[in-house]
């Protein structure tokens, strides 16, 4: 009867274990998107940056709002 109380209690506890894996990648991934979203502007310049460094040609004069206006008059629509 003992052994029977110690498996259940076992899986509760790797049961709130996966649950607490699951809501730590949550907070991380919404963390990840709204630091992208709020530095994607500096992040173009600088990306932009090393690209003419390196000899290649990249603009980065444009904001992320309005290079999302022109794909979405293009006909590509942000899902």
């Amino acid at each position: 009867m003992k052994a029977k109380i110690k498996n259940r209690m076992r899986r509760r506890e790797r049961g709130q274990a996966m649950v607490e894996y699951v809501i730590l990648i949550a907070v991380v991934a919404l963390a990840a998107l709204f630091v992208l979203g709020a530095f994607s502007d500096r992040l173009r310049e600088m990306i932009a940056g090393v690209t003419n460094t390196l000899g290649g040609e990249a603009e980065a004069d444009k904001s992320s709002v309005s290079i999302v206006k022109e794909l979405k008059a293009e006909g590509v629509d942000e899902e």
